[in-house]
């Protein structure tokens, strides 16, 4: 079997051509059946949504950080396709134990695309994959002129509130947008009352995902911060990292003019 290197510089042996894949990242999922392996795809988790026509054929093998085990081993996969930060060590590394397990590890839009160009060569769809990593690129530089300079703080979760820091994927479309991400330090770490009082963000932006925020959250976050523009945000489209950021570009220029507009 070919070796390939993943995200994390581990070699992994898998076939040349894998016929039983399982994906354990949604929007990797989404990649694999642009990338027109719906054949091959037997296993996803339950947050795959998309396609969403194609999603409820597929046999699910749990939450991305809570695998059915048993399940994974009955469907005999050739290749599993993972992330590092979706997916919990410990299962992750008893699934290497027994089948050849591809991870990636993304915090920018470079890393997206090497990903997507990778995961084109291991599964036999290199020119398809190397389609749609330029299709992105081009509308990625379409952004080039997106330079408000707005301050910014993105809320990924409520009860505690939780940001993206700057080590992220979403800090990095944040600038794309030509945001100053006020968060500068961790990951995603817990922000008080008083410590969203003293950032005092030009516009505070509240996810879709994974805490669902909504229409009601508005007025209470206007309440805290009564100088800050509040936006709910698409969080598949700031967080998804495959094949989802086709989309990404023209929602972004969108959401500048909204935002700029106010």
């Amino acid at each position: 079997m070919p070796l390939f290197v993943d995200q994390m510089n581990r070699a992994v042996d898998i076939p040349d051509r894998p016929k039983r894949i399982i994906s354990l990242v949604p929007s990797q999922t989404e990649l694999l059946f642009d990338l027109g392996l719906a054949d091959r795809v037997v296993g996803i988790t339950k947050f795959c949504i998309y396609p969403a026509d194609k999603m409820k054929h597929v046999t699910k093998v749990g939450g991305t950080k809570q695998l059915n085990m048993e399940v994974i081993y009955s469907l005999k996969p050739d290749l599993i396709i993972a992330n590092k930060e979706e997916n919990e060590q410990n299962q992750i590394e008893a699934l290497m134990q027994h089948y050849p397990v591809w991870i990636s590890d993304i915090n920018d839009l470079d890393t997206a695309l090497d990903m997507i160009e990778h995961v084109g060569q291991i599964t036999a769809t290199t020119e398809k994959a190397k389609q749609i990593a330029s299709e992105i690129k081009s509308g990625f530089k379409t952004l080039k002129g997106l330079s408000a300079t707005l301050s910014c703080v993105y809320l990924i979760w409520k009860n505690p509130y939780m940001a993206a820091g700057a080590d992220t994927f979403i800090h990095d479309m944040l600038q794309s947008c030509g945001f100053n991400n006020l968060v500068k330090e961790g990951r995603y770490p817990v922000l008080t009352d008083d410590e969203l009082k003293k950032l005092n963000p030009d516009v505070l932006l509240l996810s879709s995902e994974p805490y669902p925020f909504a229409e009601k959250h508005i007025q209470e976050f206007k309440k805290l911060l009564p100088n800050t523009r509040v936006n709910l945000v698409d969080g598949e489209l700031f967080s998804w990292y495959g094949s989802r950021l086709l989309y990404s570009p023209a929602y972004f220029i969108s959401l500048m003019k909204k935002i700029t507009t106010k």
